[in-house]
């Protein structure tokens, strides 16, 4: 089997199209490569929509912490710290046994019964659990953006007649994202590689339809060799992560249009090896 016929029934086969079984022997770098590859779209899949659905919740959160009202407070002072106390691998554990122990029938609510058995698959569940957790870090992250806001900002849009929605909407909140945003780059990078926990974890693989590191953890299982398929996964996921690094420097710049070239904040890479 030629490496093209190989991409052609492998390329998709984290989705459930092309060749059912996995390769027995035989094994080659093209097989290996093609089937990382195709579980790389789990993790873009996970890392993209808790990324962009956490990112409003964040902001949502940090407004809530940041307000003087102690009912919209508090609950979002705890939900930050459960979330950025606990580590990911325990949300995700905790979280499928909690959604298997739901009614198999659907719970009732109002006369309608609402199916809960969806919830146990991954690309549900553990989505759900990396929105909440990637919510809670990005939401300090803003939380501390907001309140770095220099005064002279604030007065000059008093000074301006600007109030309210209008005070956030047009001051406040385009200065938080440009004081946060570097610190938001990399929770965004840590996302990404966080979601290799995911059928690592609570959540199973359905027909052996995982993501980069499932495919790799099968190759290293049936080669006892670890250094090619784990090589192949970092090398995908350096990939992605300059990527990411890109389209946030474009944001970044945006969002820094106003200031002269020089004291533009760029954005860092400095990895969290340890959370």
């Amino acid at each position: 089997m030629s490496c093209w016929e190989t991409i052609g029934q492998y390329a998709f086969r984290s989705l459930g199209h092309g060749e059912r079984l996995l390769p027995r022997s035989d094994f080659t770098l093209c097989q290996q490569f093609t089937l990382i590859g195709s579980g790389m779209i789990w993790n873009i899949y996970f890392g993209l929509l808790s990324l962009v659905a956490g990112f409003f919740f964040a902001n949502a959160l940090a407004m809530a912490k940041a307000s003087r009202h102690a009912w919209l407070r508090k609950p979002a002072e705890w939900f930050i710290f459960v979330f950025r106390g606990s580590p990911l691998f325990i949300q995700f554990f905790l979280a499928y046994e909690a959604l298997v122990m739901l009614p198999r029938a659907g719970i009732v609510l109002w006369g309608l019964t609402v199916e809960t058995s969806w919830l146990t698959k991954a690309w549900a569940g553990a989505l759900i659990v990396l929105f909440l957790n990637t919510a809670a870090y990005s939401a300090e992250i803003f939380y501390g953006a907001l309140r770095s806001i220099p005064k002279g900002d604030l007065e000059a849009a008093d000074a301006y007649g600007l109030s309210g929605w209008a005070k956030f909407r047009r001051v406040q909140w385009p200065t938080m994202l440009r004081l946060a945003w570097p610190a938001y780059t990399n929770e965004a990078i840590f996302l990404f590689h966080a979601t290799t926990l995911v059928f690592f974890s609570g959540f199973p693989a359905f027909q052996q339809r995982g993501d980069a590191l499932y495919y790799a953890n099968y190759f290293a299982d049936k080669t006892f060799n670890p250094f090619v398929p784990y090589p192949i996964v970092a090398f995908y996921f350096i990939c992605l992560t300059l990527l990411v690094i890109w389209l946030f420097g474009v944001v970044n710049t945006r969002l820094n249009r106003h200031l002269p070239a020089n004291t533009r904040s760029r954005i860092r890479l400095r990895p969290q090896i340890i959370r």
